[in-house]
């Protein structure tokens, strides 16, 4: 069997006041997984437990992501997800700090038979 890739989402988080990123990376996860209300599991004939996710999130501060709590936001199938150094702060300038944006991209994938 190979894993084949069959539908990327994209969203952007934020966090306005607090600098979380945690919470920026699971509102764009979120907001990447409400673009999409297509059931691809039914489509192929899988069970929803059979979905590869593989799920990028670009922040800022990708150490102060907790990876645990945002593998909580799927409810069925194999997330894996990694975070790396993206997104964007921007200074908030009538205030000490910043306002976090997360930038998520999620890819579905199933083990499927090549086509002939």
């Amino acid at each position: 069997m190979a894993k084949k890739r069959v539908l990327v989402e994209f969203g952007m988080g934020t966090s306005l006041r607090r600098e979380d990123y945690t919470q920026a990376a699971s509102r764009a996860l979120k907001d990447a997984l409400w673009h999409n209300s297509i059931n691809m599991a039914e489509l192929f004939g899988f069970e929803k437990s059979a979905m590869i996710i593989d799920a990028k999130i670009g922040c800022a501060k990708p150490d102060q992501v907790d990876v645990a709590e945002l593998k909580k936001i799927f409810p069925y199938g194999q997330p894996n997800i990694i975070v790396e150094e993206g997104g964007l702060d921007v200074n908030a300038p009538h205030r000490n700090g910043n306002t976090v944006i997360a930038n998520a991209a999620i890819i579905v994938s199933f083990d499927m038979e090549p086509a002939q």
